[in-house]
């Protein structure tokens, strides 16, 4: 049996996630629980993150170990998603500025905006401060980051 993808594609710097609503993501009316979202955007930056070939378990494993800690996010909620919808959550990392990682989501059913997200993370170690990302990592979405020209606005 070939494995089937699980981790989204790329199109180009666009890393592209679908998700299929099933009734434990809903409340009673069969609309996505607001907090679900995060859960949505949460696993296409790790996904997009896995295909890119950066492994969180990596990450842990070197020395000194470091992790990812999101700083900000600012969700606009622009429609609601319901049972047995087909979703795709779409991601940019658009860019590395000092310990931050700069990272747009958005959410849509077919051509339909359902949601958007701005994100920061940060990469930490293990005591919870920032650090800068290593070199290899920085390289490793170098290919995916917004243009130097186009990141200004």
């Amino acid at each position: 049996m070939q494995d089937l993808p699980t981790a989204g594609r790329f199109d180009g710097r666009t890393h592209y996630l679908p998700v299929r609503i099933y009734y434990e993501d809903t409340d009673m009316s069969g609309i996505v629980y607001h907090a679900n979202y995060l859960r949505y955007f949460e696993r296409a930056r790790s996904d997009f993150l896995r295909l890119a070939g950066i492994h969180h378990s990596l990450l842990l494993a070197r020395d000194p170990p470091l992790a990812f800690a999101i700083t900000s996010m600012d969700i606009k909620f622009k429609k609601a998603a319901r049972i047995d919808d087909a979703l795709v959550v779409r991601t940019h990392y658009d860019a590395i500025q000092g310990v931050r990682l700069i990272i747009s989501q958005t959410i849509f059913r077919g051509a339909e905006v359902i949601a958007t997200a701005a994100v920061e993370a940060v990469t930490i170690d293990l005591d919870g401060r920032p650090r800068r990302p290593f070199k290899e990592l920085a390289e490793q979405l170098g290919p995916y980051l917004k243009p130097a020209d186009s990141q200004a606005g």
